[in-house]
């Protein structure tokens, strides 16, 4: 094989990439990743096995999470970037090693390479293959895959200056303890949990940090169309860069538009007083091969859903910030107060054409748990008369595979006393469908970014809560949510966690679960796949008309 690569759901064949990444990546940055999660690892057990405390290691933290965020699925395809942040890790890692005396230490503490080519041959003694019990290799990419969603969020959370050492020290344990060939199948289900644990923390600190900074999100009417002056397409999911970018484009004469997953951002009530923030372009992340070149201007990704750019004209527009890269691209590096200096990207904006309209309209989203908790009284009522028989949580990933229209498809046949809860990309398969309100409530509930799916936990819970019932499960709400990435796992893990039970997934389940994995899932949470709309339709609703 050139390389090893299931941690998304575009794996080749429902199996894995062998030859190349669906996602775009190279074998050799497809290998270059994979040592770079062992370096961490490595460092990880040297932090653990010295006692060493998280809350004193500062910058080294910062690094961890750098480095876990780089490897999740369309964030860095450059094979340079890489391979310095590995020598990079493997200096903390000995530093530290030095310092503390570490002893008993794992192979992934005490590996030294000195050229790509030592690094690629190192590489394919470290892969994921390299793990030949199943269920285990199954478990260890489980928790690895959740660590990477987890550190993405607590990575913006320290671009907001929230931190808590208790997530980087769960951190630091999971992935030693992946290294840890005594832990069998039952240490590493409950380390599973445990993860799902920490997702549930890391997302209660971004939605803290984001929420304190910029407002709760309301309920907003996001524009769709364009207007006749030049602008920048900011995709992604990092908020204080967009908040940097507004800043700097104000009074220029240059609008922005956000694309993707940064689409939330206009929820905020701080981003409102931008006149220039002017809507959202476009649909989900797979889209932008084409919506990229009618958009005319330059593109800032500040992480990841990076498509490799197919023409050379698109490539140069396209700017890359924090985590995300792409050989090629400038990339925006912050100075050491975490300042970022656009002006490349607005004096190129300056010089293009305004963006090519490809739609009009508005959408409308902000219903994370804020606004929800202020129409409770009303979403209580409807309930209790009948209006609304159920809520269909509908969090996720969009992706490009044909069979994501079963999504569009399960939201247009939905009955109308029915209300869809909604975080993530997966949302742009039924956003822009006329599905209507019942009374004065969409019914299509925007929360947000994907992160965002901890407002519709603690949704559920409230609701438990005013309905005065005893198990979270008891409410009518049915989760059909679809995944895409790592950043998805960690949310998974996280419901199951909070005790949600019965959760479909599709549009496939994971490939990275072993049949003996896939069964506990299922036997103890009742986790399962996805049919045909009218069979699931069946399924939570009974027959439909």
């Amino acid at each position: 094989m050139n390389m090893f690569c299931f941690q998304c759901q575009e794996a080749a064949q429902g199996k894995g990439c062998t030859v190349k990444g669906v996602c775009g990546k190279t074998p050799e940055t497809a290998q270059l990743q994979d040592l770079l999660i062992y370096a961490l690892k490595g460092l990880a057990d040297v932090v653990v096995k010295a006692g060493l405390d998280p809350a004193g290691l500062g910058a080294v933290n910062h690094q961890l999470i750098d480095g876990l965020f780089m490897t999740i699925t369309n964030a860095n395809f450059d094979s340079d970037v890489i391979e310095a942040a590995i020598r990079s890790v493997l200096e903390v890692r000995d530093r530290l090693r030095a310092e503390t005396n570490a002893r008993n230490l794992h192979d992934a503490a005490t590996f030294s390479v000195t050229t790509r080519e030592e690094m690629l041959g190192q590489a394919s003694l470290v892969g994921i293959l390299t793990t030949k019990d199943e269920d285990v290799r199954s478990l260890r990419e489980l928790i690895t895959y959740g660590i990477k969603g987890m550190a993405a969020y607590a990575h913006h959370a320290v671009n907001l200056d929230r931190e808590k050492p208790e997530i980087y020290s769960f951190i630091y344990k999971a992935l030693a303890a992946t290294l840890d060939d005594s832990l069998g199948v039952e240490d590493l289900i409950n380390l599973t949990m445990e993860t799902g644990r920490y997702g549930v923390e890391v997302m209660a600190l971004l939605d803290e940090a984001n929420t304190s900074r910029y407002g709760n999100p309301e309920m907003t009417e996001v524009n769709i169309g364009v207007r006749n002056n030049p602008a920048i397409l900011i995709s992604g999911h990092d908020l204080t860069d967009l908040e940097q970018l507004l800043e700097q484009t104000e009074g220029t004469g240059v609008d922005v538009y956000t694309h993707g997953e940064m689409l939330p951002a206009h929820y905020y009530p701080k981003f409102k007083k931008y006149e220039h923030f002017v809507g959202n372009y476009g649909n989900a992340w797979w889209q932008q091969l084409s919506e990229f070149e009618s958009f005319n201007g330059p593109i800032l990704f500040t992480t990841n859903c990076i498509v490799p750019p197919k023409s050379e004209s698109v490539k140069a527009r396209i700017f890359t910030t924090g985590a995300a890269g792409y050989p090629g691209c400038t990339h925006i590096e912050a100075d050491a107060d975490g300042n970022k200096d656009f002006s490349p990207i607005i004096e190129l904006a300056k010089t293009l054409p305004a963006p090519k309209e490809i739609e009009q309209g508005t959408i409308v989203g902000g219903f994370a748990h804020a606004q929800l908790f202020a129409l409770a009284d009303q979403i209580v009522d409807a309930v209790k008369s009948g209006a609304i028989k159920k809520f269909f949580v509908m969090a996720g990933c969009d992706g490009r595979m044909k069979s994501r229209d079963y999504y569009r498809d399960f939201a247009e046949k939905l009955p109308t006393d029915t209300v869809i809860l909604t975080a993530g990309c997966a949302k742009y398969r039924y956003n822009k469908l006329d599905l209507g309100f019942i009374g004065d409530i969409p019914r299509v509930l925007d929360a947000g970014q994907c992160n965002d799916s901890y407002s519709l936990a603690v949704t559920a819970l409230k609701l438990k809560e005013i309905f005065e019932l005893n198990d979270i499960n008891e409410l009518p709400i049915v989760y059909n949510i679809a995944w895409y990435e790592q950043k998805a796992v960690i949310v998974l893990l996280a419901l199951l966690y909070l005790g949600v039970k019965n959760i479909h997934l599709g549009p496939t389940l994971p490939a990275f679960l072993s049949p003996n994995v896939a069964e506990v899932l299922v036997s103890k949470f009742g986790l399962s796949g996805i049919g045909t709309v009218d069979q699931d339709l069946e399924l939570f609703l009974g027959s439909v008309e």
